[in-house]
């Protein structure tokens, strides 16, 4: 079975063309110029691409170019990287599960029985299997998490406002955030940085304040639910929830409990209040006359809007008085603690889960997503290794607004990531690239670094999240490593960290072949790969052999 990750994927002439058109348009700030240069980005779509539809999995909107990019796709392209395709979603971006789409309904990678998560379903897919190293999708009420979550990945939802919306078919104006997708928290850092740019264009934009909120390097400490709370949990993530529990309590000096019932009942107002008024407000221009009886509609999307158009003006101002209510018994938990531990969602639903009762299945998946944007948080989804099943297991750190930045450090604890190399200041105009394989000192590669004018910086480790996997090469070619990040159950790999001129990357990766790349190596587990991690490094394992 094939994911229908991409509904429409860039050729590399229309990627450069793409490319040219937005330099053209708007030069490049000097501050971000490179950042990000020769990565590989897929786009939301529901995000615009200038030149190129935004269809939002609605057929209707597939002939129309989008006049301009949106903001989060240009500050991408000034900072050096190469747009790939606009991927797959659930119709509107309404929905959590990834199977509302007449463009195909995506599943878990390597799990084609389950679902992707939604609804930013194609947009995790292609950065679980390495057709993109980074992703950009929304999130309103867990979008960007549960995909991330179902994939293995790190899912960064950013405060409301700081990445801007602009270029954007909104779902629920008011709470959209553009979302990354990334393999690992360093990759979602650097994107952040460059994306997070106030946009005085977008009305909902916010600039990051002088004074932010102060998460702890240490000691640390991370709220749970109280243990008189029964959470809502399949069997089988009930287990992996006890165990990243545990491993809470190697990340962070103090966990504490605290009552999680004022979060939850946030989460429900969601769809039983005001903001689904909100929805029909974005989505009923595009329908026009036809409205919901529009032949393009989804019918799960239409059965969920349905009735929205009558929400009344008092309803909408008893919802929001609710919400002020809620939102105030949550706030004594940043008193007491940095981040809120929570699992991304009850369980991992099956397509025929989905289809047996698609409404009930969806909003079960928010249960634990839905109040973040509603209460103005800030949140990231990372892996928190696997289900007794195989299947990935994701949890969600969440702080208040603006903590971002903090929030991304307390994550990178969580998966073991170093910053060893940031320690040491990267010239200007150079960037750094960390090698496992073949292009180690002395190995059969190394020489096309060294010919590009690179310099070694450092060795060290990887963070102890990964494994190493041996890939037999082409015919006549010798085998190849990959690296493959898992969470916290894999192991430190011998690396090194190496600089070169910004200008050279490209041409150094146009050197690897599919699959593999330098620092952004997803392997989908196969029987042609066998397992090599035991060696501690790809040098131990070309002197076993």
């Amino acid at each position: 079975m094939t994911s229908p990750e991409w509904i429409r994927r860039f050729t590399d002439t229309e990627s450069a063309d793409i490319i040219a058109r937005e330099l053209a348009a708007s030069p490049a700030p000097p501050a971000i110029d490179g950042a990000l240069a020769g990565v590989t980005f897929a786009a939301k779509d529901n995000i615009d691409v200038a030149g190129i539809p935004s269809s939002a999995a609605f057929p209707a909107r597939a002939d129309r170019p989008a006049a301009a990019s949106a903001f989060a796709v240009r500050r991408l392209i000034q900072a050096g990287a190469l747009p790939a395709g606009k991927t797959n979603l659930d119709q509107f971006a309404t929905g959590l599960v990834g199977t509302r789409s007449p463009y195909g309904a995506c599943h878990a990678l390597g799990h084609p029985e389950h679902v992707s998560g939604g609804s930013s379903s194609g947009s995790a897919v292609a950065v679980a299997s390495g057709q993109a190293a980074l992703a950009l999708g929304t999130d309103t009420a867990g979008s960007g998490r549960v995909p991330a979550a179902f994939n293995g990945l790190v899912g960064l939802k950013p405060t409301r406002g700081l990445i801007s919306t602009t270029g954007v078919l909104p779902a629920c104006r008011s709470l959209d955030c553009v979302s990354i997708f990334t393999r690992s928290v360093h990759e979602a850092r650097a994107a952040f940085t460059v994306l997070a740019a106030f946009d005085p264009t977008d009305p909902y934009a916010r600039p990051l304040p002088a004074h932010r909120p102060h998460l702890a390097t240490t000691p640390r400490v991370i709220a749970i639910p109280a243990g008189s709370y029964e959470l809502d949990l399949d069997p089988e993530h009930r287990e992996a929830w006890q165990a990243a529990l545990e491993h809470a309590r190697t990340v962070a000096e103090y966990v504490v409990e605290i009552d999680i019932e004022p979060f939850l009942a946030a989460a429900r107002l969601l769809y039983q209040g005001p903001w689904l008024a909100e929805r029909w407000n974005a989505i009923a221009p595009v329908l026009g006359d036809a409205g919901l009886d529009h032949e393009g509609m989804d019918p799960t999307v239409r059965r969920v809007l349905t009735g929205a158009d009558a929400i009344s003006g008092a309803a909408t101002f008893a919802g929001f008085d609710e919400l002020a209510r809620l939102a105030r018994l949550t706030e004594p938990t940043w008193d007491v603690a940095d981040a809120l531990l929570l699992p991304v969602t009850p369980g991992h639903p099956t397509l025929a889960d989905v289809a047996a009762d698609p409404v009930a299945v969806n909003s079960r998946l928010g249960t634990y997503t839905n109040f973040v944007n509603l209460l103005d948080l800030s949140a990231i989804a990372v892996p928190a290794g696997q289900r007794a099943d195989g299947l990935p297991f994701g949890v969600q750190l969440i702080a208040p607004a603006f903590a971002d930045d903090r929030l991304l450090d307390l994550a990178a604890a969580w998966t073991g990531e170093t910053a060893a190399s940031d320690d040491v200041p990267v010239r200007a105009g150079w960037t750094r690239l960390a090698v496992v394989g073949a292009h180690l000192s002395g190995l059969p590669l190394n020489h096309q670094l060294r010919e590009l004018g690179a310099s070694l910086a450092l060795r060290t480790r990887t963070a102890p999240n990964y494994r190493l996997h041996r890939l037999p090469g082409p015919a006549g070619a010798p085998a190849r490593p990959g690296l493959f990040p898992v969470g916290g159950e894999g192991a430190a790999i011998l690396a090194e960290v190496w600089e070169l001129p910004q200008q050279a990357l490209a041409a150094l990766l146009e050197t690897v072949p599919s699959p593999l790349g330098f620092g952004r190596v997803t392997l989908a587990v196969g029987d042609e790969a066998e397992d090599v991690t035991k060696y501690g490094g790809w040098r131990a394992y070309l002197a076993d052999r």
